[in-house]
């Protein structure tokens, strides 16, 4: 079985949705609240808290894929293929060479498809993994197996988080009918 790479922060799991991209603004960010009009959005790198308007086209991690020869895959896939590549340290810099930038996301991913992607969408994975490097967001994730027990395939599972007041909310009794109001008298 594989390992894959967590994204974690100091208290708690960090997972690839929470981290955003934003066109026209450098870094990387993470999802605080959804306000009425925008998205409130913080930094990674400087733990500034700014707005994401509904105009600034906004990106998950999770959804970006990358093209390759046979099927589209996941940018998590590919962090985690750079991390294995790197044994957890740092890429090559985004600032490097387009040629150089090409030849070393070719050793990470050979299949890619050399036609749709380009240089500056590798420069971007490169930055975007380089700076969860740096702030170690990324955590090797090894798998958990216990000896002589048989893998469950529950591996990844969790329980849905409203189940407790879904099943208080069934157990309640049904409310008692209203008393039938009196005419008001003036």
């Amino acid at each position: 079985m594989n390992s894959s790479v967590k994204f974690v922060n100091k208290t708690n799991t960090m997972v690839l949705k929470d981290i955003l991209a934003i066109s026209g603004e450098p870094g990387l960010f993470k999802f605080i609240a959804q306000g009425k009009n925008a998205m409130i959005v913080e930094q990674l790198e400087t733990k500034r808290r700014s707005s994401a308007f509904g105009s600034s086209k906004v990106s998950s991690l999770e959804e970006i894929t990358v093209y390759t020869e046979k099927e589209d895959m996941p940018l998590g896939k590919i962090f985690d293929l750079i991390y294995e590549k790197h044994n957890g340290g740092p890429a090559v810099d985004f600032k490097s060479d387009p040629e150089k930038l090409k030849a070393w996301f070719s050793e990470v991913v050979p299949e890619y498809d050399k036609d749709k992607v380009y240089s500056s969408d590798i420069k971007k994975v490169a930055h975007w993994y380089n700076i969860l490097q740096e702030l170690n967001l990324l955590v090797k994730d090894e798998p958990e197996k216990e000896a002589g027990k048989p893998d469950s395939g529950k591996e990844g599972t969790k329980k849905p988080a409203g189940k407790k007041k879904e099943e208080a909310v069934a157990k309640k009794e049904p409310a008692a009918p209203k008393k039938p109001s009196k005419p008001k008298t003036k």
